[in-house]
């Protein structure tokens, strides 16, 4: 090493394994609640899953809430990172079906992700503070695209939200797998922009 170059820190090679440990058993729980739903996750069944004794899962996590937790964390790191990654235009209809589209194909792709963050299926679990940010930051971004779109009225957000998860509900519900409700976005989109968009002045009038 050449005089006066800094040390390289060394790899924390135990933290390493504990970090690749825990996404294995993120993983299998998924590929389990994904198989069979949200209440068919057991830590008996999942330490079997990754070869490891059942009481040892609790040295990765506290409770099954607490791997509940991270899911949900992970859930909204993904949606977080659509929205981000998403060139959203600022057309007011052109952007409202963009963030629509977004949603309920993010939505479509896996139900037991879409319970486990949007209806609140698993009895006496509360995300953690530091999961429910990340909700938390999603719903605030959607805002300020939809607000650079013109919908600032807090009555038509809430009319918003109910149409986009109304469409992946319905689309999880009746057509999993399929695509029957996503056709249905630009049509929504447009019904509620003919409402929301209104010439009243409770929104904007651009009428992209």
């Amino acid at each position: 090493m050449t005089s006066g170059t800094p040390a390289q820190p060394r790899r924390d090679r135990r933290r390493a394994r504990h970090e690749a440990t825990k996404k294995e058993i993120l993983d299998a729980a998924w590929s389990m609640v994904r198989a069979d739903g949200l209440a068919a996750l057991s830590l008996r069944a999942l330490a079997h899953a990754v070869d490891m004794e059942p009481q040892s899962i609790y040295t990765y996590f506290a409770s099954k809430n607490a791997i509940y937790d991270r899911m949900f964390a992970d859930g909204n790191q993904e949606l977080v990172r659509r929205f981000t990654d998403a060139d959203i235009p600022g057309e007011a209809r052109v952007a409202l079906r963009a963030v629509a589209r977004i949603f309920v194909e993010f939505a479509a792709e896996d139900q037991a992700r879409y319970q486990l963050l949007f209806l609140r299926t698993i009895p006496g679990f509360r995300p953690s503070p530091e999961s429910y940010a990340l909700a938390s930051e999603v719903l605030a971004r959607v805002r300020v695209i939809l607000a650079r779109a013109g919908l600032r009225d807090d009555a038509d957000f809430d009319l918003w939200t109910a149409v986009v998860t109304g469409l992946a509900s319905q689309q999880l519900a009746n057509d999993s797998g399929a695509d029957r409700y996503l056709h249905l976005i630009d049509q929504a989109v447009s019904m509620f922009a003919d409402h929301a968009f209104r010439p009243d002045g409770s929104a904007s009038d651009d009428r992209a």
